[in-house]
């Protein structure tokens, strides 16, 4: 008999790839309706980004239409972000669902620009999105969003003052460089880094989000501590370039997320190859190559994804339109992309296993 109990013992063999458990157990299967021979259920993901969204709607088309009387099936695909569990020492921020910090060793190897195309990149999938730039020395994201003119407003709430974020691409923004003037020096010690960050993480309106991506400043000092003691983190993303004194630095950038007890969702390789704009089939390995690969082997943790240099990326950064929205076809593009699309399931792994 074709009904909902049938369809769901069809689908049931069916797993997630990245949690490798059935979507019916998952309770990824709802609304289930047959009609006439005509089957219609709802398929909801872990992540608007999910990278195996086509597999898993084709995996499932076959498995109903291999029932006897099964005239047509209709997927409706949704996502419900998972919301990574609280640990008693640190407490969570209402309505945000998880928190990713890209992170470096090292200044210059690409991390705001990373970091500001992943969180263009999950918003443009169907995610809510917000990015800190907890770089308060050297705050560069407004300029990456196109946001250096944006001024921010600032409210009196119940728990003191709150900022409203700015927003562009899909993703609100609250950086130093909103509450500084262009030129001026931030000269602060430990304590008032400190103070400046917990209020970006819990006196912002930041609304409902699924990610909160915070661009951390390179190194292994105040910020990455405050961060990672004050609020429960869905996991660290490590930017590197392939050259060796890079990744020693990144090694020791991860490692303090690790002895943080912070997952390591994986290891960003940027600048991985020069693309001349004139050659658009040449590559050239500026700052080596591979690094990230044995890196990634050596510690055994996910490469997310390899962005090679192109003149089109830095120019995108410098007038604000990242180029997963100027150049969505570009090489460096595509590796964003997918590289958000990875974090997303990290993400949904680390907070359903």
């Amino acid at each position: 008999m074709l009904d909902t109990a049938s369809i769901l013992d069809v689908l049931r063999p069916v797993q997630d790839p990245e949690l490798r458990k059935s979507l019916v157990d998952l309770n990824m299967i709802r609304n289930v309706e047959v009609a006439d021979g005509n089957v219609r259920f709802t398929l909801v993901l872990t992540t608007p980004a999910c990278p195996l969204r086509a597999f898993i709607v084709e995996e499932c088309e076959i498995a109903v239409k291999a029932l006897p009387g099964v005239a047509s099936v209709a997927v409706d695909v949704t996502a419900e972000t998972p919301q990574q569990r609280e640990l008693p020492d640190r407490r969570g921020i209402a309505g945000i669902n998880n928190i990713v910090a890209v992170s470096s060793g090292k200044g210059g190897v690409g991390k705001s620009t990373v970091a500001v195309n992943i969180a263009v990149a999950l918003a443009q999938a169907g995610a809510k999105v917000g990015l800190i730039d907890a770089d308060i020395y050297g705050p560069n994201a407004p300029t990456m969003l196109g946001l250096g003119g944006a001024q921010v407003k600032v409210q009196q709430g119940a728990q003191g003052e709150v900022l409203e974020p700015a927003f562009n691409f899909g993703v609100k923004l609250v950086s130093m460089g909103f509450l500084i003037d262009a030129d001026q020096p931030v000269i602060w010690r430990g304590p008032m880094l400190n103070g400046i960050i917990r209020q970006f993480l819990y006196q912002v309106e930041w609304g409902d989000l699924d990610y909160l991506i915070v661009d951390m400043p390179p190194g292994t000092g105040d910020a990455q501590l405050t961060l990672a003691q004050a609020v429960p983190m869905a996991g660290a993303v490590i930017v590197t370039t392939p050259q060796a004194v890079a990744l020693m630095d990144a090694r020791r950038g991860l490692r303090m997320f690790q002895q943080l007890q912070v997952p390591v969702l994986g290891i960003v390789e940027n600048m991985s190859y020069f693309i001349p704009p004139d050659m658009p089939d040449r590559q050239y390995d500026i700052f080596g190559s591979g690094g990230g690969q044995r890196t990634s082997d050596e510690l055994q943790l996910p490469l997310l994804g390899c962005v090679p240099l192109e003149m089109v990326l830095r120019q995108g950064g410098d007038r604000g339109i990242p180029i997963v929205v100027e150049y969505p076809d570009s090489a460096s593009a595509i590796a964003l992309t997918k590289i958000a699309q990875q974090v997303a399931a990290r993400v949904s792994v680390m907070a359903l296993t």
